[in-house]
């Protein structure tokens, strides 16, 4: 059986949805499904069963045995905003160590999610390298709570057994539960329906114009085959990028929204906001050399193929994977 935390948030559903693909539905989805819509994914998805995660792990806690051969631990608190930095620990942190002590010491699979934010300004680059990871200085709490983790199985000498995956900027179907969280290509489409112009924040950098601030934008269908990859090839290890490993401008993505729409192209730039000016990326990029050299060489979509399709036969008809 595999397990899949975070089964019903974005890119865990997704994984399920490429597991069914691929003819595998001995899955237990774990995740809190709370009061949102996560649930809505569900029904189109095969699955064995459903666990909530805080039962699944007082289960594996108390030395519960699952007939499980692999966790892929997509599971956590993903805003980048959130300010309890206790929930982020208990969650984003404690609950990881559980799961990878737990699935070493039962000789299980064990891929999980870390993050581009842990990168902090990319000042220091974007290397997949855990010997440089004590360098890095993420800008905000979700970040640091990733990092934590990445430091602590570095530290117990764990990431020559387990796959860690940093997701850059992931954007496509199965996002849309996530409200100020989802991508600018789900907000952005919102926005030229009700308004027929998208807003992006103006630049502060002196580098950098109004909207040619460049970020890693990675469709979720690539970051699946990426993170199933890993979860195959159990003898790869260690931390891997997972992005395009190709910058794009805001005002590129846009554009792609519009013409995928098939509308002219109309940008308002507004000033970026006090909260987050000191936490702004202005730039991203991954690395893919290390993933790369473990075997994968799958071709990736543009952006613009990317946007297109999510725009075009998910977006449009309110459609999930």
């Amino acid at each position: 059986m595999i397990v899949v935390t975070g089964g019903a948030g974005f890119i865990g559903s997704a994984i399920v949805w490429r597991l069914n693909q691929l003819g595998t539905d001995d899955i237990l989805i774990v995740d809190e499904l709370g009061l949102d819509d996560k649930w809505k994914k569900l029904p189109s998805l095969k699955f064995a069963d459903y666990m909530n995660k805080w039962e699944f792990l007082e289960q594996i806690e108390s030395g519960f045995d699952f007939d499980i051969e692999s966790i892929v631990h997509m599971g956590a608190n993903s805003s980048t905003t959130e300010k309890d930095a206790d929930h982020l620990i208990e969650n984003n942190y404690e609950y990881t160590k559980s799961l990878a002590t737990y699935s070493i010491e039962r000789d299980i699979r064990f891929v999980y999610a870390s993050s581009a934010a842990t990168y902090g300004d990319g000042s220091l680059g974007f290397r997949d390298n855990e010997d440089e990871l004590q360098n890095l200085r993420p800008l905000n709490m979700y970040g640091y709570s990733k990092q934590l983790f990445d430091l602590w199985a570095v530290r117990n000498n764990m990431m020559d057994k387990i796959a860690c995956i940093k997701y850059f900027n992931v954007y496509g179907p199965n996002e849309y539960h996530k409200g100020d969280m989802r991508s600018v290509v789900s907000k952005a489409f919102d926005q030229i329906n009700s308004t027929g112009k998208v807003r992006l924040f103006k630049s502060e950098h002196p580098d950098y114009k109004d909207g040619e601030q460049k970020r890693d934008f990675i469709y979720i269908k690539d970051a699946v085959d990426m993170t199933l990859f890993l979860l195959t090839n159990k003898n790869k290890n260690g931390i891997f990028n997972c992005g395009s490993g190709k910058a794009r401008t805001w005002n590129d993505l846009v554009s792609a929204i519009f013409n995928a729409i098939g509308k002219p192209v109309n940008i308002e730039y507004i000033d970026l906001p006090r909260a987050i000016a000191k936490k702004y990326q202005y730039f991203t990029e991954a690395d893919l050399s290390k993933i790369k050299k473990a075997g994968y060489n799958q071709p990736l979509l543009s952006l613009e193929e990317g946007v297109a399709d999510y725009i075009k036969n998910y977006l449009i008809i309110d459609q999930y994977l």
